[in-house]
Formats: structure tokens, sequence, C-alpha cells
């Protein structure tokens, strides 16, 4: 049994409501002092009354009191040591780090407020869809139906636009399995930005690790309090849930909106800025974040604030997984060196709720030994950007270099890694699902824009054009930005097809960025994050060729789900095909098997991707992905290895639209392939 010390660190932080009243704990390890303040009702500026809480085992402060009740607004006062590790600033109000609800005063005015958290959810369960079978769509809840003219005006760019008809029959349609949510969090904007007249719109600046952002419920609902907009948000997420959609947010524990050592103080710099933040003994902040300051995730009490907001999430509003924002700081040790086998991702896999949810990492940041890339451990799949930059390089970059040199520069070798599943990068244990392939993210140019602009065009966001990537292995073919040339509009069009074709043709988990399907553009803008207006708002007046596109990505994300034989579960090998492992199988534009000079030549960019895969009742499926990576015409000659006889087309990138007529060819065959294209067949 445990003793009243261990007890109480495990008892609940944050305010707990009772009966009669209510408990509530927060954690200081330096403070001197720490008080609860009931604000009055009318004018949060005056406390009604001051709780004075007592300091316990572990440097948790707590009080049980009466007053405690539901609806109560609330804030913290902390007092401590001086010194250049310390912040305290005893007359200003904080935010409880735990809090369930929040109240915006103003700009710099924040405070809490005490809810009930009960919700009706008729009985509808998390959809639970496995992994190798996912197609994840990333977007942001505001960008996603702000001008949607099939929903309400009033309730546009809101959690409950997420869960409106319209969002989900849309989403359905496309083939979406998962809506993963820019930051939703509560956040705020960086001052930088508010003085510029601009406003930090994707949210990775988090303020509070419980609580809703608040401009993203319906106007109607804020003007309800926090109770409401917690209501409106856990709707949106059952009629997903519903309608077979998972909902996995991106989640910012790396740092918080205080920024560096002379930004605003809102919560933890003002409990306990020298156990919250990674500094050294000046008080200088490690920064491996580039946002100022890192949580420091060797102190085990900010492991537990990342645990219990992730169980938060994940039990009441029934989460079905994550993406942690630049990963690598969660798992810097004592040291602040990277450690994969961190006791914050130890404990994510040992816990019973956490655990069920899909935890995928951006598997990055900026400091030293930052870039971590296949070093997670096994159940953290990991945003790949090693595939995003094999497959702009294969047909964007290389492209451009063999029409301005004469040479290509890159083969195929690299390329079938990536399609492959990218086992020289990934763990063994989690196999292709281990890899999260992207073309494009919110961060970065849209596909469109991908294959439209040679350089960024990013002055709207008042840095000179100094801020974003410069090296985007984009092409512009042929004219930068907007071009009424057809050919080049053609070509622009089938570059984004065989993009798209790739990474829902490739083994591992595919990502989408909302608005690719419909080629959005942002201008050329490849840093968005200050931009909330139609740069960034999901486009609902396309025209032909994009929706032509559109019905494009849903034909090639219908093909992965019928056939299993796109989406192995563990890494194929040459031999047979059995029930645990598909069989993968490469052959050379003649139809043979590729030799050594086919592999490492950079010429040879012509490639046959044959896979099978074994299906239950015994029979073999095989899927063959036919790749011409130059602009010229190839005359492939199909292979035809013992057992197939016919090939039937499935898709053809050279094609506006999916194929309407049912094409077979012979095995052994010529195939005219158009330059630059991709062609999927069902083998028979």
């Amino acid at each position: 049994m445990a003793d009243s010390s261990t007890e109480q660190l495990l008892a609940p932080l944050g305010l707990t409501l009772l009966d009669g009243g209510g408990v509530f704990s927060v954690w200081s390890e330096t403070a001197e002092s720490v008080n609860l303040h009931i604000l009055d009702p009318e004018d949060s500026e005056v406390s009604s009354h001051i709780i004075e809480l007592e300091r316990t085992e572990g440097g948790i402060w707590s009080a049980s009191d009466d007053r405690l009740t539901r609806g109560i607004k609330y804030a913290l006062r902390a007092s401590g040591p001086e010194g250049p590790r310390h912040a305290f600033q005893p007359e200003r109000n904080l935010l409880d780090p735990y809090a369930r609800g929040l109240v915006r005063e103003s700009p710099r005015d924040y405070h809490c407020v005490a809810i009930e958290r009960d919700f009706d959810w008729q009985s509808v369960a998390k959809p639970g869809v496995s992994l190798s079978e996912s197609v994840i769509y990333e977007a942001h809840v505001r960008g996603l139906s702000r001008i949607n003219p099939a929903i309400p005006e009033e309730i546009r760019g809101s959690y409950a636009a997420l869960g409106h008809p319209a969002t989900i029959e849309y989403l359905v349609n496309l083939g979406i399995t998962a809506l993963e949510l820019l930051p939703i969090q509560a956040f705020i904007s960086e001052p930088r930005l508010v003085n510029l007249g601009l406003i930090n719109y994707w949210g990775y600046n988090t303020i509070n690790f419980f609580t809703p952002h608040l401009r993203y419920a319906a106007e109607a609902t804020r003007a309800q309090g926090p109770e409401a907009m917690l209501r409106e948000l856990k709707t949106a997420i059952r009629e997903l849930h519903r309608a077979g959609i998972e909902v996995i947010m991106d989640v910012v524990y790396n740092h918080t909106a205080e920024g560096g050592s002379k930004g605003l103080t809102y919560s933890y710099r003002g409990l306990d800025n020298s156990s919250y933040y990674r500094q050294d003994d000046h008080g200088n902040y490690h920064d491996t974040t580039g946002c100022g300051n890192s949580l420091n995730f060797g102190n085990p009490m900010v492991q537990r604030l990342t645990l219990d907001s992730l169980r938060y999430w994940t039990q009441e509003l029934q989460i079905d997984g994550f993406r942690f924002d630049l990963a690598a700081t969660l798992a810097r040790d004592e040291s602040n060196h990277y450690n994969p086998q961190h006791p914050l991702f130890s404990a994510m896999k040992q816990d019973p709720i956490i655990s069920s949810a899909k935890l995928i990492v951006e598997p990055w940041d900026v400091g030293m030994g930052g870039w971590q890339t296949g070093n997670f451990p096994a159940g953290f799949p990991e945003w790949n950007d090693r595939y995003r930059d094999s497959v702009r390089r294969f047909w964007l970059q290389d492209i451009a270099n063999a029409r301005s040199s004469g040479n290509h520069s890159n083969g195929v070798r690299e390329l079938a890694g990536r399609i492959a599943g990218s086992q020289d990068l990934m763990s063994d244990g989690n196999g292709p699902t281990a890899s999260i392939n992207f073309i494009t993210a919110h961060d970065g140019f849209t596909l469109w824009d991908l294959v439209s602009h040679n350089v960024k065009h990013n002055s709207a966001n008042g840095e000179g054009n100094r801020d974003g990537a410069n090296n985007n292995l984009s092409f512009n073919h042929g004219a930068e930005g907007p071009s009424a040339n057809p050919s080049i509009s053609y070509a622009r069009r089938k570059a984004a097809r065989n993009l798209i074709g790739t990474l829902l043709l490739s083994a591992g988990i595919p990502m989408i960025t909302a608005g690719d399907e419909r080629l959005k553009t942002q201008g050329g803008n490849n840093n968005a994050y200050c931009q909330d207006n139609v740069i960034t708002w999901q486009n609902f007046s396309p025209d032909t060729h994009q929706l032509d596109f559109e019905k494009t990505v849903s034909h090639l994300i219908a093909l992965r789900k019928n056939l299993p034989a796109l989406r192995p579960r563990t890494f194929p090998t040459l031999a047979e095909p059995t029930p645990e492992q598909d069989q993968m199988l490469w052959f050379s534009v003649r139809g043979d098997q590729m030799s050594v000079d086919d592999w490492h030549n950079p010429e040879r960019r012509t490639l046959q991707r044959l896979t099978y895969h074994l299906m239950n009742d015994g029979s073999k499926q095989g899927v063959m992905l036919v790749i011409n990576g130059t602009e010229a015409v190839k005359n492939v000659t199909l292979a035809n290895p013992k057992g197939i006889t016919e090939y039937e087309l499935l898709w053809d990138s050279a094609l506006e639209l999916p194929p309407k007529r049912s094409v077979v060819m012979k095995a052994g065959s010529k195939l005219r392939m158009v330059e630059t294209s991709l062609q999927l067949f069902l083998v028979r």
C-alpha cells in the first residue's frame, strides 16, 4: 500500500470538483508561497477570496476549500527566491497549468474557469483504424471550412464546422481515415506578429496543454463560456467518429508561448522558471526549438505534465492520436542529449490509455544532434523527411537538372528504397508503418506551388522574404508562378499527379496536406504560419482541372484501400509471400531483373515494382507499378515472371482522370510510357 507522501505525489493536479467544494494542487519546486485567487465574477482584476496553498511532498502545493465550485474564475500567484534562474512576480496572475477552462479578457490577460466536463458520447466508439490502413489528412480547423458555402456562415472555421455533415461528407468521399489537426490546444500570437498586424495562424505557441483553443469555437459558443466550447469540440469529434474518421492532434509540448527570457509570463515561468525550462546557471535558456525556450524533459514533473495532458485528451475528448512537434526535444535527457529510451516515451508506451493512441513524432529539433529520423523507438511512427526529399528530388529537381545540364544526377535506387518503406531508416519492429510518408505539409510549399515555383515568395509575412526554407527541391517547369502556357500547365499537373501517386502507392503511411487534392496555391508562400486569409483557407471554388485532380486523389486512395499489396505491414522480401510478409520484385525497362548498373547508373530512371500479397483465401494479389523518370517516351517491356499472363491498367498519371475503360496488356509486351509518368497495373 502506498504511503501518504506517494499518494500526494500521485494525486490529481489542477482543480478537482467534489460535492460541497473542491481540491486544488499545483507543482512548484522552488516557490516559497503559492496562493489561489478566486476572482470577482464581474471584475477579474479583483480577488474575491485568497486561498493559501500548503506545500506538501515533492513541491506540490495543495488546499481544499468549499468555495472551489463550478463556474468560479481563478488564477494563481507565486513568490520565491530571486536569482538568474528565477522569475517570480508575486503580483502577477498566473494560469493553472492543468486548467480545463480558460477565458481571455484581453490579449495578455487570461484566467481559469472551473468547469464540469460531462458529455453524452451516444455510444459512439473510436473508429480504431489500424495504422497500416490509415490515410492521414493534415488540416487547419479554421482553414478547412472558413469559406465553405455548404456550411452556415456563423460556424465556418469552427469546431462545429468540423463535425458538420458537409465537412464529413467531403472527407469520406475523398477516402480519408484520419483528420490530423494543426494545434488546437490554447495558444497565443507572438508580440512581434501582433505588432505587424498578423497572427500566429498555425498555432505552434501553446499557452495551456489542457484547454481547447478559444478562437476555434463558434462565436455563439464562445459567448456561453468554456464548458460550451468543450462540448462543441467533443461533438465534432463524436460526429467524425460516427463517420469512421479518426482525429489526430498536432501537439506542441516542446516549448511554450512564454518565449525567451524577456518574453511574457503567463504560467510556467512565474510558477517555477528554473524547473520548467532548460537553463544554465546564469539563467540563459537552452533553446532547442527555435522558439525562445525548451521545456525541461529531464524533470519528472514536466514529464508528468505531458503524460497527464495526453491522458486527458485521449480519454476525456476521445482523441485517436497525436503528432508530436519537434519530438527530439521531448526525448532530451538531464544532459540535454537525445535519448531514444527516454523515460517519457517509455511511460507513453506503458500507459494503457496513452498507448492506445497513435503516437506520431516529428523526429527532429534545432538543437545539437537534433536530426533523429529513424532513431525513435518502436511504436512511434516518424515523419519521414528523407522520403519527402527523395520523391521531390526524383520528380522535380532531377528533371530540372536534366533540362539545364543534360544529366539527372540521380537514378532510381534511392526512390526505390523510399517507396518500399525506407527500411534503411526505419525500425524493423514497426516495418513500413514506422514511416509517415509525405510530399508536403503545413510547413512549406503546397503541392501546386511545388511544381510552379523555383523560389519562395514570402513578402506578405513581413520579414523581407528571409523566412521559410530556401532549398525546396521544387521546379516551376519553365515559368515562375501562374502561367497561361498550356504545355507548362499540363506538365505541372502531371508532375503533381506523379508526386501524389508516388505517395499513395508507396509502402508506409501517407499524409496528404489539406488543399493539395484540389491543387491549392499559396502564391509561392512556403511559410504561411501568419496568414489567416485566402492564402491558407481551403479552396471551395475549384476549376475543372482542380476537380479532376481531386477525382484522381480519391481514385488512388480507393486503390490503396482495396489492394493490400499497396500497404504492406512488414518490410517485403524477395521470397514468396507469406501471411506475415509480402514479396517485392524489381525489374528494368527491359523487363528483366535490375542489374547492378541499373541500380547505380543515374541515367537509368525507368523501374518496375511488382508486389505480391497473400490473401486470406491463399491466393496471391499482385500489383505492378511502372515508373518513367525521364522526359523521354520509354518503351517498357512488361516483366514476364512465372505465373503472370496479363496486366490490367488501374491508373496512368499521364491522364487527367482515372481510366474509364479496362486496358489489358500481355506480360512481356511493350508498354509505351509517356515522359515522366507512372502507371499502375493489377496482375492477372
